[in-house]
């Protein structure tokens, strides 16, 4: 049987999540700049000008993606100075002064518009994680993204979900096991071999056994969707340390509870499909663990923050 609590690597900010940030910005200059200059900005502002400018949220909410931040005015001009004003995961009234920059002018304005976009990108992703997991408060349930990113935007975004008090989903394909039901689907079309849900946890459950002795990487948790209770009841035996209840209603959740506690209280049962805000609350008080929203990162609304020319005195 599988240990409870056990989960996917969360995302900090790391080596990897700073070359993709990198890897992003610089496609962005690009797209700003088409390897040429900001001819406004060059036209009007002297080589040699200094300016000083305020990040400032427009709107409440929660802060995330101020290491990011450092990463685009590095990417512009390693001489920009930042004076970061709260800190990642920080709930903000509007008008709220987010970091204080200073540096030479014409840099301070080309980076202007990319630096607010992903302020504004990954600060509406953690201030909707945040109402999410504000909705639960007071269940067992804990919420998760999922894979539903911008490409390229992955590590970000779930860097966000994070700073907005959720937690992460595997990152990619390599890092975990989700049996679903088009895999199922394949065998049993291109195979001809019909693997029940419990069949395919036992087989992907022998095929880590096999690959851990040659790399210890391969220890990962293994999760299958079921549709059904028949199929949940099935399944629970194979030890999979985490069962999907895919598009199940709050009473077929709390009857997926009430088997799993009884027959294996050590596995993780995760609801999904469809959940949002107005529906997220009855799903957690059926008792499961889990709970994954897409929406978290595919719909979060943009969050308003602007650049103030000049600081207070």
């Amino acid at each position: 049987m599988s240990e409870r609590g056990r989960d996917f690597r969360q995302v900090p900010w790391d080596a990897e999540v700073e070359d993709d940030c990198r890897q992003l910005i610089r496609l962005a200059v690009r797209e700003d700049l088409d390897r040429l200059y900001d001819w406004t900005t060059v036209a009007l502002v002297p080589d040699a000008a200094v300016g000083q400018a305020r990040i400032v949220a427009r709107q409440p909410g929660v802060i995330a993606g101020l290491l990011p931040a450092r990463i685009v005015l590095d990417e512009y001009d390693r001489r920009i100075e930042t004076d970061l004003l709260v800190d990642e995961g920080q709930q903000v009234e509007a008008g709220a002064a987010i970091a204080q920059l200073r540096g030479p002018a014409r840099s301070l304005l080309t980076a202007e518009r990319p630096l607010l976009n992903l302020l504004g990108r990954l600060s509406g992703i953690a201030t909707l994680t945040r109402r999410f997991v504000e909705a639960v408060s007071g269940t067992r349930a804990r919420i998760y993204d999922t894979r539903k990113t911008m490409p390229g935007w992955r590590r970000l975004e779930k860097y966000a979900v994070r700073h907005g008090g959720g937690h992460n989903h595997r990152t990619g394909l390599f890092d975990g096991i989700l049996i679903k039901d088009n895999h199922l689907a394949h065998c049993a079309s291109a195979e001809g071999v019909r693997y029940t849900p419990r069949q395919a946890v036992e087989r992907a459950r022998e095929f880590l056994r096999q690959a851990e002795a040659d790399d210890p990487r391969h220890d990962m948790l293994v999760e299958v969707e079921v549709d059904t209770l028949e199929q949940l009841v099935e399944v629970l035996p194979a030890g999979p340390n985490i069962v999907l209840l895919d598009n199940m209603s709050p009473e077929l959740l709390r009857q997926a509870v009430q088997r799993r506690d009884a027959l294996a209280p050590s596995i993780e049962l995760e609801a999904s499909g469809g959940i949002d805000l107005t529906t997220v609350a009855d799903i957690a008080r059926s008792g499961v663990d889990r709970i994954s929203v897409g929406a978290l990162t595919h719909s979060a609304p943009w969050f308003d923050v602007g650049l103030d020319w000049g600081v207070p005195r």
